[in-house]
């Protein structure tokens, strides 16, 4: 038996082929593992959630902006409509309290018993037109009304025309029938009438205390509700409550809504409104 060995090729032709072939490897391995590697490298391929564009702030249609030197605010579209958001949770002496009409930015309100003194942080574009946006503390009532409170709006940078009330309001929509005696930082005080749902709103009664640059708000505002007959109430300086301008003519058919609100008249910045022993009683001729 013959046990010689095949000839084989010279030993540097070898290397030369195993070192084209090692190249020709290490070519597709790179090619193919890089972009595994590099993939390998995001949040999503790491078991990490994928990043998400950076939270911004909540978009207002034009019509809520507020007024400017370059700006002029006008009515909602006719038909446009945000939902309520309602919390059944009481505070202090009312058994609800409301985001009407869907603020685009969620309020918040607090009670503190002992100062007697409820806070309110609320965006809303505003409480007027045909439609509303504003943090509303109430209960139910039927018959005859008196509310009253002492009123800060504590924020001196704070939109003008942010203004804090007293409202009275057929139903929790934001189209709502509704009168409010309503104070701004400027110093006007008005009460404001919705007269039918989806109404436009408007003044049947207003006063301005001061002129722009002197501020002077009143100390204690009220609102009455006799029977049909709705009339303003203003201490300017603690002085007696006072009944400015007549009565304005409005009925309510079964319980209505009574309470505090305030709006910033920004739709997508918070402000804060402070009203303070507040009394609310179910007859008239109380305000005190």
């Amino acid at each position: 038996m013959d046990f010689r060995l095949a000839p084989t090729k010279s030993l540097p032709a070898t290397r030369d082929a195993l070192d084209r072939k090692l190249q020709a490897s290490l070519f597709i391995l790179m090619f193919w593992c890089v972009p595994q590697l590099l993939h390998a490298q995001t949040p999503a391929a790491a078991g990490a959630a994928p990043s998400q564009p950076e939270a911004s702030a909540p978009a207002a249609p034009d019509w809520a902006q507020p007024g400017s030197p370059t700006h002029k605010q006008i009515p909602p579209p006719q038909e446009f409509h945000r939902p309520t958001i309602t919390f059944n949770t009481p505070i202090g002496m009312f058994t609800g309290q409301s985001d009407i009409g869907g603020p685009l930015v969620p309020a918040r309100a607090t009670y503190d018993a002992g100062a007697k003194q409820y806070t309110i942080d609320s965006a809303g574009y505003n409480i007027w037109y045909q439609r509303d946006e504003f943090r509303y503390l109430w209960t139910k009532m039927s018959g005859d009304v008196s509310l009253s409170a002492d009123v800060t709006l504590p924020n001196p940078n704070g939109f003008a025309d942010h203004f804090a009330a007293l409202v009275i309001r057929e139903s929790l929509d934001d189209d709502s029938r509704g009168i409010w005696a309503g104070v701004h930082s400027t110093g006007n005080v008005h009460l404001a009438q919705r007269p039918t749902t989806g109404a436009m709103a408007f003044n049947p009664v207003a006063i301005r205390l001061s002129g722009n640059l002197a501020k002077v708000q009143p100390k204690r505002i009220g609102i009455e509700k006799r029977g049909d007959l709705i009339a303003l109430f203003i201490s300017v300086a603690g002085e007696p409550m006072h009944q400015f301008g007549p009565p304005v003519t409005m009925h309510f058919d079964g319980p209505f809504y009574v309470g505090i609100g305030f709006a910033s008249h920004m739709p997508t910045t918070l402000d804060t409104a402070v009203f303070t022993n507040v009394s609310l009683k179910n007859a008239a001729d109380k305000l005190d």
